[in-house]
Protein backbone atom coordinates (compact mmCIF):
# COMPACT_ATOMS: atom_id res chain seq x y z
CA UNK A 1 0.00 0.00 0.00
CA UNK A 2 3.04 2.27 0.65
CA UNK A 3 4.19 2.34 -3.01
CA UNK A 4 0.87 2.72 -4.45
CA UNK A 5 0.58 6.01 -1.95
CA UNK A 6 4.24 7.34 -2.88
CA UNK A 7 3.22 6.56 -7.03
CA UNK A 8 0.02 8.85 -6.50
CA UNK A 9 1.80 11.61 -4.17
CA UNK A 10 4.64 11.61 -7.06
CA UNK A 11 2.08 11.68 -9.23
CA UNK A 12 0.31 14.94 -7.49
CA UNK A 13 4.19 16.66 -7.44
CA UNK A 14 4.11 16.96 -10.99
CA UNK A 15 0.25 18.23 -10.62
CA UNK A 16 1.47 20.95 -7.89
CA UNK A 17 4.72 21.52 -10.28
CA UNK A 18 3.06 22.45 -13.14
CA UNK A 19 0.22 25.06 -11.31
CA UNK A 20 2.97 26.22 -9.41
CA UNK A 21 4.56 27.65 -13.00
CA UNK A 22 0.44 28.63 -14.20
CA UNK A 23 0.14 30.50 -11.27
CA UNK A 24 2.12 33.65 -12.16
CA UNK A 25 3.36 34.07 -9.07
CA UNK A 26 0.24 32.97 -6.81
CA UNK A 27 -2.00 35.81 -8.74
CA UNK A 28 -4.25 33.60 -10.34
CA UNK A 29 -6.61 31.90 -7.95
CA UNK A 30 -7.54 28.63 -9.99
CA UNK A 31 -3.99 27.31 -10.28
CA UNK A 32 -3.05 28.52 -6.87
CA UNK A 33 -5.53 26.55 -5.36
CA UNK A 34 -4.85 23.73 -7.55
CA UNK A 35 -1.35 23.93 -6.12
CA UNK A 36 -1.88 24.02 -2.65
CA UNK A 37 -4.00 21.14 -2.59
CA UNK A 38 -2.09 18.77 -4.51
CA UNK A 39 1.18 19.97 -2.44
CA UNK A 40 -0.46 19.15 0.46
CA UNK A 41 -1.85 16.04 -0.65
CA UNK A 42 1.45 14.63 -2.00
CA UNK A 43 3.21 15.77 1.10
CA UNK A 44 1.13 13.68 3.33
CA UNK A 45 0.93 10.78 0.58
CA UNK A 46 5.15 11.07 1.24
CA UNK A 47 4.90 11.13 4.53
CA UNK A 48 2.85 8.11 5.06
CA UNK A 49 4.75 6.33 2.41
CA UNK A 50 7.44 6.92 4.61
CA UNK A 51 6.63 5.14 7.65
CA UNK A 52 7.35 2.15 6.21
CA UNK A 53 9.67 2.63 2.95
CA UNK A 54 13.28 3.86 3.46
CA UNK A 55 13.71 7.27 3.31
CA UNK A 56 16.06 8.10 0.58
CA UNK A 57 14.07 5.80 -1.30
CA UNK A 58 10.96 7.33 -1.03
CA UNK A 59 12.26 10.85 -1.61
CA UNK A 60 14.11 9.51 -4.92
CA UNK A 61 11.03 8.01 -6.47
CA UNK A 62 8.63 10.68 -5.22
CA UNK A 63 10.80 13.26 -7.32
CA UNK A 64 11.63 11.14 -9.72
CA UNK A 65 7.84 10.30 -10.67
CA UNK A 66 7.35 14.09 -10.35
CA UNK A 67 10.20 15.55 -12.43
CA UNK A 68 9.36 12.94 -15.18
CA UNK A 69 5.95 13.79 -15.33
CA UNK A 70 6.77 17.60 -15.18
CA UNK A 71 8.89 17.68 -18.05
CA UNK A 72 7.17 15.10 -20.07
CA UNK A 73 3.94 17.57 -19.33
CA UNK A 74 5.54 20.69 -20.44
CA UNK A 75 7.06 19.09 -23.12
CA UNK A 76 3.79 17.68 -24.49
CA UNK A 77 1.95 20.88 -24.19
CA UNK A 78 4.78 23.05 -25.70
CA UNK A 79 6.06 25.21 -22.98
CA UNK A 80 9.27 23.34 -22.79
CA UNK A 81 11.24 21.96 -26.22
CA UNK A 82 11.41 18.58 -26.91
CA UNK A 83 14.52 16.55 -27.95
CA UNK A 84 15.92 13.10 -28.36
CA UNK A 85 18.92 14.13 -25.61
CA UNK A 86 15.96 14.96 -23.13
CA UNK A 87 13.57 12.48 -23.39
CA UNK A 88 16.69 10.01 -23.40
CA UNK A 89 17.16 11.69 -19.89
CA UNK A 90 14.08 11.31 -18.78
CA UNK A 91 14.36 7.25 -19.70
CA UNK A 92 17.16 7.58 -17.20
CA UNK A 93 15.64 8.69 -14.64
CA UNK A 94 13.01 6.30 -14.69
CA UNK A 95 15.22 3.44 -15.10
CA UNK A 96 16.40 4.35 -11.35
CA UNK A 97 13.43 5.26 -10.09
CA UNK A 98 12.17 0.92 -11.25
CA UNK A 99 15.79 0.44 -9.94
CA UNK A 100 15.23 1.78 -6.27
CA UNK A 101 11.76 -0.03 -6.31
CA UNK A 102 13.24 -3.77 -7.69
CA UNK A 103 16.26 -3.21 -4.84
CA UNK A 104 14.28 -2.21 -2.09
Amino acid sequence: MSWLILIVSGVLEAVWATALGRSEGFTRLGPTAVFGVALVASMAGLAYAMRTLPIGTSYAVWVGIGAVLTASYAMASGDESASPLKVLCLFVIIGGVVGLKLTH
